[in-house]
C-alpha cells in the first residue's frame, strides 16, 4: 500500500510515517496543502491521510479540488475537531472517513486497510483520455462535445470509466444495471453496441472493447493496461 500523509505536524507525521512501515505500508509526506496537491497530480496513492488545519491551503479545499480534478483515491481526514458540523463539512468537501485526534495508530491502519480496497465514490468528475463525465452536472463529453446516453449507459459508462484502464466482468456490468435479476444473456450485449455506439466520434479511437470470456475494458488500446 502506498500513502501520502498530509500534515503539518513534524512529530506526528514521523510518528505515523515509522508506524506505517512495520506494517509495510509506504508514505510519502506533505506539509502543506499546496504540496499535497502537486504531489497528488503527479504520483498515484491508495489512500491519502488528510489533516484539516494545514498551512496555504487547508484540507477541506485539498479535499474539494482533487475531487474537481476527478481524483477518486479514498480520503481519510485527520483532525482535532470532533464536532458534527466540521465533519458534514469534510463529507461535503468529499471525504471517506474520519478520524479524531488523538487516534490509536492500530485502527488507522485497519481503515486505511479497509479503503485502500476501493475507489472513492466522492468523485466529481470521471476521465479517460478525451472522454469525460461529470458527475454533479449529469454530463458526458468527449472532445469538448457534448453526448447524450440514456439511463442504463449512463450506468455502464460509470462503471467503466471508475475501473478505466483496467476490465470490467461482465457480471459486474449487469450487477450494475439489474442488480441479482438479470435479464437474458443478450441484454448487456444490446446495451453495449448502443453505448459504444454513443460515444464514438468521428476520427477518434474507439474506447469500449470486449474482453472474450471475460467482460469489457474501457481503453484505447486493449492490450495495454499502462
Amino acid at each position: 500500500m502506498n500513502v501520502l500523509l498530509v500534515e503539518d505536524d513534524h512529530d506526528l507525521a514521523c510518528t505515523v510515517i515509522d508506524y506505517l512501515a512495520l506494517e509495510q505500508i509506504d508514505s510519502d509526506h506533505a506539509s502543506n496543502g499546496v504540496a499535497a496537491l502537486n504531489l497528488l497530480r503527479s504520483h498515484r496513492y491508495d489512500v491519502i491521510l488528510l489533516d484539516i488545519n494545514l498551512p496555504r491551503l487547508n484540507g477541506f479545499s485539498v479535499c474539494q479540488q482533487l475531487r474537481l480534478d476527478g481524483l477518486d483515491t479514498p480520503v481519510i481526514m485527520l483532525t482535532a475537531r470532533d464536532q458534527l458540523s466540521d465533519k458534514l463539512e469534510g463529507f461535503r468537501a468529499g471525504t471517506d472517513d474520519y478520524l479524531v485526534k488523538p487516534f490509536e495508530l492500530e485502527e488507522l491502519v485497519v481503515r486505511l486497510q479497509s479503503l485502500a480496497r476501493r475507489r472513492s465514490g466522492q468523485v466529481q468528475q470521471l476521465q479517460y483520455r478525451d472522454l469525460t463525465m461529470n458527475l454533479s452536472e449529469r454530463q458526458v463529453s468527449r472532445g469538448g462535445e457534448r453526448l447524450h446516453l440514456s439511463p442504463s449507459n449512463w450506468t455502464l459508462l460509470e462503471v467503466l470509466l471508475r475501473a478505466a484502464p483496467a476490465s470490467v466482468t461482465k457480471n459486474q456490468l449487469e450487477r450494475a444495471l439489474w442488480g441479482d435479476d438479470s435479464p437474458d444473456s443478450n441484454a448487456l450485449k444490446v446495451h453495449m453496441f448502443k453505448l459504444r455506439k454513443a460515444i464514438n466520434i468521428d476520427g477518434a479511437p474507439a474506447l469500449i472493447h470486449t474482453l472474450s470470456g471475460f467482460g469489457f475494458v474501457l481503453r484505447e488500446d486493449p492490450n495495454d493496461a499502462s
